[in-house]
């Protein structure tokens, strides 16, 4: 398992970015809409920038030697390397962290990103799945 201190972790560059965009839509739009309304958003952005995404990116389960019906759908893959999950919430709570844990573990990526545009600033907080 790899340990990174606070300002040492995969894709800074890609981190700030994405943060610095979610801080320019939130002073935009302010708090309380729904997240669906943030999401929209964010796609204008990622397209206006040109950054490489999918939205509501498809990930399987597999489970011995099958795959599960279940699937699991992330808000935004960013470049094929960054998770990001749009909340509108009144806080980021231990279910958000598990939710991003998830999509890192079966993606195979190595950054997330959790958004919260529901308070008066952004929050956010990165998800670092170490090896």
């Amino acid at each position: 398992m790899t340990c990174y201190l606070p300002e040492e972790y995969p894709l800074q560059e890609h981190s700030y970015n994405l943060i610095g965009i979610g801080m320019e839509i939130h002073r935009n739009l302010g708090k309380g809409f729904l997240e669906i309304v943030y999401k929209d958003a964010f796609e204008y952005e990622l397209r206006s920038k040109g950054i490489e995404y999918e939205r509501e990116k498809e990930f399987t389960v597999a489970y011995k030697n099958i795959i599960l019906p279940h699937k699991f759908y992330s808000d935004f893959v960013i470049d094929d390397r960054v998770i990001l999950e749009v909340k509108s919430k009144s806080g980021i709570i231990d279910e958000h962290y598990a939710q991003v844990l998830n999509y890192l573990a079966v993606s195979k990526l190595q950054l997330g990103l959790i958004l919260n545009f529901h308070n008066s600033s952004l929050q956010y907080k990165r998800v670092v799945l170490t090896k």
